[in-house]
């Protein structure tokens, strides 16, 4: 597993935003088609590619009078993806700001405090952009 195959699931602009709709609480089809502004058979494949990949699950739910309908919830795999998200809007904000507000602001319940996304060693030191990486390749044929 790799970036490739993240990017297969994540690659292009509506994967991305209904992960972000479904963990604002956004859950039915026609919802997340009105808040992400895609077209319906684009949402469709991309529900059912994220439902294939583990991040969402369909759970039926039924209006009285109406037929069973599903509804998208993220996964345990879905919520890890919100410091994906974070990073996202935190590296936007920096290099694509203009005079636009953000759309949405990550901010803990509990303080008000905004949320980003940071790089942290297993020793607990926090990785700043003058740290140098060494990143452990695994190809195809190496032990």
């Amino acid at each position: 597993m790799a970036l490739g195959e993240a990017l297969s699931v994540f690659g292009d602009r509506w994967a991305l935003l209904v992960v972000r709709e479904a963990a604002l609480g956004v859950r039915r089809f026609t919802e997340l088609q009105q808040t992400t502004g895609a077209p319906r058979t684009v949402l469709s494949d991309r529900l059912r590619r994220l439902v294939a990949a583990g991040v969402l699950e369909q759970r039926e739910y039924v209006l009285p009078g109406a037929r069973p309908r599903q509804e998208y919830v993220l996964t345990d795999a879905g919520r890890d993806l919100l410091p994906v998200l974070a990073a996202f809007s935190d590296w936007a904000a920096r290099h694509l700001a203009d005079d636009r507000p953000a759309d949405v602001t990550y901010r803990h319940a509990g303080c008000g405090g905004h949320v980003g996304a940071h790089l942290v060693c297993d020793c607990g030191a926090e990785i700043t952009h003058g740290d140098r990486l060494v990143a452990s390749v695994l190809r195809e044929g190496t032990p």
